[in-house]
C-alpha cells in the first residue's frame, strides 16, 4: 500500500510533483529506490521532448564567496518569462552559480571543450601512459576513461552537483525540465577569484562553500 508519507518522502527526495512521485511508487510497488530510478528516468524523456524548445527568457544571477574572494555570474535560460520569475528556478539558477563558485568548471558542456584543447590533453595522458609503462594496445582506452574524468571534472554539465553528489549537474537539470515543464539551459557564465594566475596557497573551496551552506 502506498501511503501518504511515503509520498511525501520521495517529493522531498526528488522534488517531482505530488502525483508523479504516487504514479511511480505504484508503478515499483512501494520501492523508495526503484521509485527515484523511474522519476528519473521519466525526467530524462520529457527533457528529451523539451530540448528542441527556445529557451530565449531566464536570468543572470550573482554569487558572491567569501567575502567577495570569489565571485560568479551565470544566465540561466527558460521558454517563459512566468517561469524565470518563479522562486524554484531563481534557487536553480542560485545553486548553479554556486556549483561554479565551488568546482570551478572550466566549460559548460564536453562539446564546448575546444578541438586543440582536447587533442592536447589526450597527447598529455598518452604521454603519461606510456611513462608507466603500459602497453600500447590498452593505452587507447586508458587515454578514453582518463579523458572521460577530466570532463567529469572540468565540464559544468558533467560535474557531480556540490549539494547532492548522487547526481550530475545535468541530472538536476533535466529533474528541473520535467517538473517546470520548460527547456532550461546553461548559456554562459563568468567566475572570477581574487589574485587568479597569482602563486599562493591553495584552499579548498568547494569544501567551504558547502560549510557555508550548511551554516544557512
Amino acid at each position: 500500500m502506498i501511503t501518504a508519507q511515503m509520498v511525501k518522502e520521495l517529493r522531498e527526495r526528488t522534488s517531482a510533483g505530488m502525483m508523479d512521485c504516487k504514479r511511480a511508487l505504484e508503478a515499483t510497488n512501494g520501492d523508495m529506490e526503484k521509485a527515484i530510478d523511474e522519476l528519473r528516468t521519466k525526467g530524462l524523456a520529457k527533457a528529451a521532448k523539451r530540448a528542441g524548445k527556445v529557451a530565449s527568457e531566464g536570468t543572470v544571477i550573482s554569487y558572491i564567496h567569501g567575502a567577495g574572494r570569489i565571485g560568479v555570474l551565470v544566465e540561466v535560460n527558460c521558454e517563459t518569462d512566468f517561469v524565470a520569475k518563479t522562486e524554484e528556478f531563481k534557487q536553480l539558477a542560485y545553486d548553479i552559480a554556486m556549483q561554479i563558485a565551488a568546482a570551478n568548471p572550466q566549460y559548460i558542456s564536453r562539446e564546448a571543450v575546444p578541438v586543440e584543447t582536447l587533442e592536447r590533453e589526450k597527447e598529455v595522458l598518452k604521454a603519461q601512459a606510456l611513462e608507466e609503462g603500459k602497453p600500447e594496445k590498452v593505452i587507447e582506452k586508458m587515454v578514453e576513461g582518463r579523458l572521460e574524468k577530466y570532463y567529469k571534472e572540468n565540464c559544468l554539465l558533467e560535474q557531480q552537483f556540490i549539494k547532492d553528489t548522487d547526481i550530475s549537474v545535468q541530472e538536476l537539470i533535466h529533474e528541473k525540465i520535467a517538473k517546470m515543464g520548460e527547456n532550461i539551459s546553461i548559456r554562459r557564465f563568468a567566475r572570477y577569484e581574487v589574485g587568479e594566475g597569482i602563486e599562493k596557497e591553495q584552499v579548498d573551496f568547494a569544501t567551504e562553500v558547502m560549510s557555508q551552506i550548511k551554516s544557512e
